[in-house]
């Protein structure tokens, strides 16, 4: 974003600007005079320069080196992020307020001397949004009935025209408004434009624009026009187009791309695409597209899309040497935003502050198509105005009245770091609900000092909202309960390393790792974890992430052999490892070496090719590996590269080619480079690199000067390894044994109680037989069996309900309940050659679930049996699910107890579902927790009064079985 620069005669811009570079002194008195301000702004630049550099890369760089002509880049590595926070400190030191554009167009200290002395003074507090914002109160209806975006934008631009959907944050003035009316108008131009140009259906057109009205036109101008958008980042640096262009055509290239959507400025030099990107026929700007004949309003019918039509190609930021393309269609997308907003309670009440960019899911799905689909206006700010001044987010977010905001882990790091009490004086976050903190991994550290550091300005922790999600699934995959705040496990890091488990400790110190709860699933979305044969596991065991929905994508853009990657059957693999626990998701790594810094992903593969091909390193020697810097939260991204070089300068010398490569491949430095002797590199035995080994060897101080020989390096690694293979075989043999010896306990408990409870005589008999079998299954499976009582069983006339999570719960309450109960079962188990006869000599009710008139009758049976003292067990949820969490009960239990004045009993039970869990034959150890609470009586005898007793007793169980509530979904019956 450009802006206006006025000159200031009480800073001398005039003069000083122009003798920025030092000159010989001049016998002008006046001349000496500004000359000599001039080489203090010099010294106290470039020691500015210095500090950050040493703080940055205090083993890459010699601070004497960092002259005026020093580039930012190449000489001094500073990303963005780092040039950033020099702007900051260079504000603070001269009291100016400097362009944000200098992010990306300094090359010099010497430019950023020359614009100290151009810049206007800064103001006391940062640049507010000022003026009224024009913003509609009045309350409207989501779109529900809508299939696909296009649907949603013209149903609001119908019913609601003016109203300000987007407001675009400015510096100097007021923030530009987009009504619905406007970017349904411009978009319609727009996609006539692009029809002009023979844009046929399902061509894709690629978007290349930073934050501006021009986005948000050209994102629904090529859904109009039944083309296929994708975002691809904007250039950082002008100066570099080139080179961006270059590494973005294998993108385009991928995608197919016929047209590219841009700005005037790279249009220009953008013409070097047609000759890398063989598809590509067009480059134009909004402002030419819109020179055509409108779309006419309405839409013509049909529209040109459906549910099932492809909405959006998301590349998955950080690589474009093997580029993946998320394929999502309106479904996806509508079924995402819908689920994000059911949990976080989104409508048109809201408002939400974005600075993320649009290429990116979170920015482009999550912020911005959010709040147009609930008709929340967005405040959007460009991430460049972000970087300039984070305070200017807060202040966004104060200002603007904000309910909802997101942002990365490493945003709350710069703005804890950046932001000074009195930049914020006056500031008032009370009106947030939730600011999400996904995208890149939560620091328990970060969120608790960002909640101690604005607590004063409003700011409450329960605020704070962890969030998980990826591009596969569009955005957002599991969020947690609204309000919760962020929830901490503190577990044994020896236990969850070595065994894979996370075991809650109190203790203290480096044995401990805390990891923050991610969220539950999103309403009719599932996640699961598994082993590497792809076995589910039980709760508190780390293994892969996978999960499934609505969201989900259908896989990757004419990438086959990535899409079969993605799939496990009918789940998608996240490529992340971590665990639940109480419903909640915990990530622990990532599967894959992805690296995630500060908000991007970045692919190790391409830079450790480029170091490779480095005169001095050795090819495919070379390791780049994240390693966690403790103080901020952060990650920082190592290169270790082995050579053969002994002369130290040549080694410094290779150690800033390294520097400059990863600045032209990633924009993005290093935060050490680590030369090491050759075969100091782990590797398999195949030949491939062993990162997180190599980032082992850098955390512990590993690293070897020397290299031993061949035959100790292979006998090192063998007695190495025999510990862990045999753990790793010890701990599947194990489960495997015990999963046999479960069953075949179970099969002979069977075989000898079955025809006891048929041949029995009396009712009394045959309970007790099955109440000492289950009792002693589970002694003999060595599950311990807890029972906590609020108040005692009552021996008859009582309706027994409790929740439902596995096949072994009816055989947890035959166990815990002494004397005769009946079961309410569902209709299908009658007629089981096995089971029916065994389950009708119980004095089980059966019940039908899919015939209205049988169920009826069924239910006056089950009123009898209770009318005659009987003790009724009923699961009221019906059937169960492999998904933690406690579903919506049915009305049947609580409408007999209405009616016939019996207590409901709640009973809470515990871990069944981890021991044995849905579609899942492998018995696990465990024990179960069973919690008998206290009868609660109805409060009269009609169905009113049934909804308030099934609405008491689902409280209580919820509130005690540690699993989310599911009320939301709806689980076909079994």
């Amino acid at each position: 974003m450009k802006h206006r620069h006025e000159r200031n005669s009480g800073t001398g811009t005039g003069a000083l600007a122009e003798q920025a570079e030092t000159k010989p002194q001049s016998e002008d008195p006046r001349a000496n005079a500004s000359l000599l301000l001039t080489d203090d702004v010099n010294a106290a630049v470039l020691q500015i320069v210095r500090e950050l550099v040493v703080e940055l890369h205090p083993n890459l760089i010699d601070p004497r080196l960092v002259r005026l002509d020093s580039d930012l880049d190449r000489d001094l590595a500073l990303d963005s992020l780092s040039r950033a926070e020099l702007l900051l400190r260079l504000n603070r030191r001269f009291k100016v307020q400097l362009p944000e554009r200098l992010i990306g167009e300094a090359d010099h200290p010497r430019d950023l001397v020359k614009a100290i002395f151009a810049a206007r003074p800064a103001v006391l507090e940062p640049a507010r949004v000022r003026g009224p914002l024009g913003l509609s109160l009045a309350t409207v209806e989501e779109p529900i009935e809508a299939r696909t975006l296009i649907e949603a934008l013209a149903m609001h631009a119908e019913r609601h025209a003016e109203r300000d959907h987007v407001l675009l944050w400015r510096l100097d003035s007021g923030p530009e408004a987009v009504t619905y009316r406007e970017l349904y108008g411009e978009a319609r131009a727009a996609a006539g434009g692009l029809i002009e140009r023979g844009i046929r259906s399902g061509d894709r057109i690629a978007i290349m624009l930073p934050t501006s009205r021009d986005f948000f036109v050209a994102f629904f101008a090529i859904l109009f026009a039944g083309a296929i958008p994708v975002p691809i980042y904007p250039p950082f640096r002008l100066s570099q187009i080139e080179d961006h262009l270059r590494r973005q055509a294998r993108i385009l290239g991928n995608a197919e791309a016929c047209v590219l959507v841009t700005s005037a400025e790279i249009r220009v030099v953008g013409r070097l695409l047609y000759g890398l990107v063989g598809s590509l026929q067009h480059i134009v700007t909004i402002q030419d597209l819109a020179a055509a004949e409108p779309l006419p309003a309405p839409l013509p019918a049909p529209l040109p899309a459906t549910a099932n039509t492809m909405a959006l190609i998301q590349y998955t930021s950080g690589s474009t040497g093997d580029p993946k393309g998320v394929v999502l269609t309106h479904g996806n997308l509508l079924a995402n935003i819908r689920a994000m907003g059911a949990a976080l309670k989104a409508s048109s009440a809201d408002r939400v502050v974005s600075w993320l960019p649009l290429y990116h899911d979170m920015g482009l799905i999550g912020c911005w198509l959010g709040s147009l689909y609930y008709g929340a206006p967005a405040l959007i700010m460009s991430p460049l105005s972000f970087l300039a001044d984070p305070a200017r987010w807060l202040w966004a977010i104060g200002e603007h009245k904000a309910t909802i905001s997101a942002a990365p882990n490493f945003a709350y790091e710069f703005c804890l770091k950046s932001i000074s009490d009195a930049r914020i004086a006056g500031l008032d976050l009370s009106s947030l609900r939730a600011i999400l903190n996904g995208a890149e991994p939560v620091s328990p550290i970060s969120i608790s000092r960002f909640a101690e550091r604005f607590a004063p300005y409003g700011f409450q922790p329960q605020m704070m909202t962890p969030v998980y999600g990826l591009a596969e699934n569009a955005v957002g995959l599991a969020f947690p309960p609204l309000g919760r705040g962020p929830l901490i496990d503190r577990v044994d890091r020896s236990a969850l390393d070595r065994d894979g488990v996370a075991r809650i400790t109190a203790a203290e110190g480096a044995d401990v790792v805390s990891l923050v709860a991610c969220g539950r699933p999103l309403p009719r979305h599932e996640i699961r974890v598994v082993d590497d044969a792809s076995r589910e596991l039980p709760e508190r065991q780390e293994g892969r992430i996978q999960f499934r929905g609505p969201s989900a994508t259908r896989g990757y853009y004419r990438n086959p052999e990535k899409t079969r990657a993605l799939f496990d059957g009918d789940w998608l693999e996240t490529g992340d490892r971590g665990y639940i626990a109480g419903g909640d998701v915990f990530i622990t790594g990532r599967i894959k070496d992805l690296i995630k810094r500060a908000g991007r992903n970045i692919y190790p593969q391409e830079l450790e090719e480029t170091v490779g091909s480095l005169k001095g390193a050795r090819k495919g020697c070379v390791a780049v590996f994240p390693t966690l810097d403790a103080r901020a939260g952060t990650e920082r991204l190592i290169v270790m590269a082995e050579t053969r070089l002994t002369d130290e300068a040549r080694r410094e010398a290779l150690r800033k080619s390294i520097v400059e490569a990863s600045q032209a491949l990633l924009d993005l430095a290093p935060d050490e480079v680590v030369l090491v002797p050759p075969r100091a590199v782990p590797k398999t035995s195949s030949g491939k690199i062993r990162r997180s080994a190599a980032r082992v060897m850098f955390e512990t101080g590993q690293l070897r000067i020397k290299s031993a020989s061949p035959r100790w390096q292979l006998l090192r690694v063998a007695l190495a390894g025999i510990g862990p293979r045999l753990r790793r075989t010890l701990s599947k043999i194990t489960t495997l044994g015990f999963d046999a010896y479960a069953w075949v306990a179970l099969v002979l408990i069977a075989v000898c109680i079955w025809p006891c409870v048929i041949l029995a005589p009396k009712r009394a008999w045959r309970h007790r037989v099955i109440g000492a079998a289950a009792r002693l299954f589970f002694h003999m499976i060595g599950c311990r069996l807890t029972v906590e009582r609020e108040a005692p069983l009552p021996q008859d006339n009582a309706i027994i309900v409790a929740n439902h999570s596995s096949y072994l719960d009816s055989a947890v309450l035959v166990a815990i309940c002494p004397g005769e109960i009946s079961f309410i079962a569902k209709e299908e188990l009658a007629h089981q050659i096995v089971a029916g006869p065994f389950l009708r000599r119980l004095g089980a009710i059966f019940v039908r679930r899919s015939d209205p008139a049988g169920g009826v009758a069924d239910a006056e049976e089950a009123l009898k049996s209770a009318h005659a003292g009987v003790r009724l067990v009923w699961f009221p949820e019906g059937t169960f699910s492999r998904m933690p969490g406690l579903l919506e009960f049915h009305i049947g239990a609580f409408l007999t107890a209405a009616q016939l004045g019996l207590p409901i009993v709640p009973i809470t039970i515990c871990g069944t579902r981890s021991i044995l869990r849905s579609d899942f034959w492998l018995f696990r150890r465990g024990d179960i927790t069973v919690h008998i609470g206290a009868p609660i009586e109805p409060q009269g005898k009609d169905f009113q009064a049934a909804i308030a007793l099934r609405d008491a007793t689902r409280e209580k169980i919820l509130a005690r079985c540690g699993e989310p509530d599911l009320a939301h979904e709806r689980v076909a019956l079994t």
